[in-house]
């Protein structure tokens, strides 16, 4: 029970990493609020015990606010927000338009941004708070010349200025950088076999990382155990960024 009696909000929640988190949240005694924009998501893991499906656009400040009204009203606090929701894209440089770039800004970076602009007034008056924000280990190497690295190297950046702004009101503010993860999200990776394998044999663990591999770094970092630690990264990736 590492985190009875806390109050998690965890955006994308409804499938994948995401998913994984609102499971394991609840497992340790955590009221989870698995925010997502998809619906029948949602309610799969509503039936989950001790957890709450919300709908939420990450990229719509109404729907920020709104949400974290209700959690406010139903919970009477919020202990922890896992900003985790995104979307990705391989096309590369000399396909990439102004849409992608903004859809992908939009979701992947302004969506965190909004969770931590919204939840910090409550988080304030509490007086304690976690955020963990998910970037990639794409935002720490030379890899990855599109959209969706220079998202996550927002959120790697913004989250650094967000540890130093909110350390003296007691909320910590931390950032998981994962490598390639089973996830609906990878799917097309994973159905090719030779790709896999090659995938495979880059990755010094020689294997691809699974949602709980991310969803047990969040734990950590979300419960008390993590009390003295913000600002921090922690690279989930097998190794490979090491290279």
């Amino acid at each position: 029970m590492r985190l009875a009696n806390k109050v998690a909000i965890i955006t994308g929640g409804a499938s994948g990493m995401g998913e994984r988190m609102v499971q394991l949240f609840s497992q340790e005694g955590a009221q989870v609020i698995a925010a997502d924009i998809n619906e029948l998501g949602l309610e799969k893991v509503s039936k989950l015990p001790k957890v709450t499906g919300m709908k939420l656009n990450v990229s719509s400040e109404e729907d920020w606010s709104n949400l974290l009204k209700e959690v406010k009203e139903r919970f009477g606090k919020m202990d922890i927000l896992v900003n985790n929701a995104g979307i990705s894209s391989e096309k590369p440089l000399e396909e990439t338009t102004f849409d992608d770039w903004n859809k992908m800004m939009t979701i992947n970076g302004f969506g965190p941004f909004l969770g931590l602009k919204h939840v910090f007034p409550y988080m304030k008056e509490q007086g304690s708070g976690s955020i963990v924000n998910i970037s990639s280990y794409t935002a720490q190497i030379g890899q990855g010349l599109n959209p969706y690295t220079a998202s996550k190297g927002a959120v790697r950046a913004f989250s650094k200025a967000a540890a130093v702004h909110f350390g003296s009101y007691g909320i910590r503010v931390n950032t998981l950088f994962p490598g390639i993860i089973e996830t609906p999200m990878t799917q097309a990776l994973q159905e090719s076999k030779e790709l896999l394998k090659q995938l495979e044999a880059g990755i010094p663990l020689k294997r691809i990382g699974k949602p709980e591999d991310v969803a047990n770094a969040a734990l950590f970092l979300a419960s008390d155990e993590a009390s003295f630690i913000t600002g921090a990264e922690l690279v989930i990736d097998g190794g490979f960024s090491a290279q």
